[in-house]
């Protein structure tokens, strides 16, 4: 990241860091990362986007990295992080941005379009559809693919994890703050295609009492090369969390009440006129639309000028396969502005 310059801000009260490099009037592309990430986690796309063409920027989103990590869960809802992205756009006297996002980014961004589509020129999602994280965990449990996991057997399917997220919280942040070396190894695994179309291990968190049985002993140890990540990366993932904890991580999950009403004062109807993009991960088991295909229901239905595509991938798909999805972002931005 020595190649970006680095700034600090207040939004709302709080501290946020973020990267930025390419021009100052070049097209806004602005990154925003997810659990359990930092701006770092895009440092494959900054660099290939970083050009006279593109002004780019990458926060480290709250309660991670260099940014403020309130002890609130409420800090944490989607209506308090779209209002810190709003406020950013106007620190940095952005009319309009392309919005990037992966995983809980994609919640995020998803809100921010819904209730302010006015400062979107496009959007790119990775692994989580529009229309889906950001309306809460009980519209996510409709969208299961009940083939593969019978209501009757496992009545949250692949969002079991979340469901006990919101049971058990002090346990899920202890469980997960034990070995934060081995915590992250194991989050940040490559894709595995011989997992694929089988039920995700994620669906059994809530009748495990937690991972692997609730005991971090019974994980098997991970080597750095079976992972997307490399060593800087990976020490500066787990200082992350050293320095803010699994709270304002796990907080993410907490707020799938509020946010669900915050869903209820979106514009248009959750309608997006401008270009969107979907990269799809298919070897992500718990996201992908190819064995979970009403995930995508919502963002074709509402999404107007819509491109899909797929990477042969894990969850960390910017990560294990960047050139895939440089070369799926730039030929829609080339296609679309």
């Amino acid at each position: 990241m020595d190649k970006f310059s680095s700034h600090t801000v207040d939004l709302k009260g709080q501290k946020t860091l973020y990267y930025e490099a390419g021009s100052s009037s070049g097209t806004p592309l602005i990154f925003i990362h997810g659990w359990p990430g930092i701006a770092e986690t895009w440092k494959h796309q900054l660099s290939r986007f970083n050009t006279d063409k593109y002004r780019v920027l990458a926060p480290d989103m709250r309660g991670y990295g260099g940014s403020s990590s309130p002890a609130d869960k409420r800090a944490y809802s989607l209506e308090t992080l779209v209002a810190e992205l709003v406020e950013l756009t106007e620190k940095l006297a952005l009319k309009k941005a392309i919005w990037i996002a992966h995983d809980w980014g994609c919640g995020v961004v998803s809100a921010l379009a819904a209730h302010h589509p006015e400062l979107c020129m496009g959007i790119a999602f990775l692994s989580v559809p529009y229309r889906t994280l950001e309306l809460g965990v009980e519209h996510l449990i409709g969208l299961v693919n009940r083939d593969l996991y019978p209501a009757a057997e496992n009545p949250y399917g692949q969002w079991s994890y979340q469901r006990f997220y919101e049971q058990d919280p002090e346990f899920c942040i202890q469980y997960l703050s034990a070995d934060m070396e081995k915590i992250i190894k194991l989050v940040y695994l490559k894709g595995d295609a011989s997992l694929y179309g089988k039920p995700a291990r994620q669906s059994r968190v809530l009748e495990d009492r937690g991972w692997f049985g609730g005991n971090l002993e019974l994980a098997p140890e991970v080597p750095l090369a079976a992972t997307v990540l490399d060593e800087g990366l990976f020490e500066n993932l787990v200082s992350s969390l050293r320095k803010h904890s699994f709270f304002p991580p796990t907080a993410y999950y907490l707020n799938h009440d509020v946010n669900e009403e915050f869903a209820k004062t979106e514009k248009n109807g959750g309608v997006l006129d401008f270009p969107v993009l979907f990269i799809d991960t298919k070897y992500d088991n718990v996201c992908t639309i190819t064995t979970t295909p009403k995930m995508a229901e919502g963002q074709e239905e509402l999404c107007k000028d819509l491109t899909q595509a797929t990477v042969d991938a894990g969850h960390w798909a910017v990560l294990e396969r960047a050139g895939e999805v440089n070369e799926a972002l730039e030929g829609w931005l080339n296609s679309k502005f």
